[in-house]
């Protein structure tokens, strides 16, 4: 199948039957920090993200978000799983973290889909088991977890191997489930060791072996 789908590796296990019914539906482009949806909208379409990156945000009676999941391409979003099978309203909100692509499945495509090809049916159900256990790990994180080793977790994560982690303060106290003040004094803390170095905007990884070993223990 030529087109879009060519740039979706993960549908090559798809029949041709329901690649049939994907190639002619045409991707969408959409801005970096554009709203996806909010608490208490109803889901219209199943997304399947070719390029990007989506974040899925829980906001508490405080203020406070927390991140739930991301959304890269070949993962799906769970809220917009239960709402196009079950017509559950959104709970959470997305934000788009980059300029993104992506095609919108309409229900009635994506009800054919389900109905009538079991490549496509595993496609969903997998990758929506995939958030679940990315939802359990979150609640395991801040249910559990010192404050300290998420946050080096979180680093971690977001520096992949790279010296240079381009997040704010703010930002990681979404991730983690904390406050943003907290953060900033945890990260004054491993600035003083020597294992990051705050700066505006970034933050430099120093000692990566230390980091990683922080993220790994609970006496972190």
């Amino acid at each position: 199948m030529a087109g879009w789908i060519e740039q979706a590796p993960f549908l090559s296990e798809l029949d041709r039957a329901a690649l049939g019914h994907l190639e002619g539906l045409r991707p969408q482009l959409i801005a970096d920090r554009t709203t996806l949806f909010r608490p208490g909208d109803q889901a219209e379409a199943f997304v399947i993200l070719i390029s990007g990156r989506i974040g899925v945000y829980l906001t508490g009676r405080s203020g406070r978000e927390l991140l739930l999941y991301a959304v890269t391409p070949g993962e799906t979003c769970v809220q917009t799983t239960l709402g196009v099978l079950g017509g559950a309203v959104y709970t959470g909100e997305a934000i788009a973290e980059t300029d993104l692509v992506a095609v919108m499945v309409p229900q009635s495509v994506f009800e054919t889909l389900m109905a009538t090809s079991a490549a496509f049916r595993t496609f969903v159900f997998r990758a929506f088991a995939a958030r679940l256990n990315d939802l359990m790990f979150v609640l395991e994180q801040v249910a559990f977890v010192k404050v300290e080793q998420r946050l080096a977790h979180a680093l971690v994560e977001r520096a992949a191997g790279h010296d240079v982690i381009e997040v704010t303060h703010q930002e990681l106290a979404v991730m983690i489930g904390s406050a943003r003040e907290v953060v900033s004094r945890r990260l004054e803390a491993l600035g003083s060791k020597g294992v990051i170095a705050n700066e505006r905007g970034l933050i430099r990884v120093l000692d990566a072996a230390e980091l990683g070993r922080m993220a790994k223990s609970s006496k972190a």
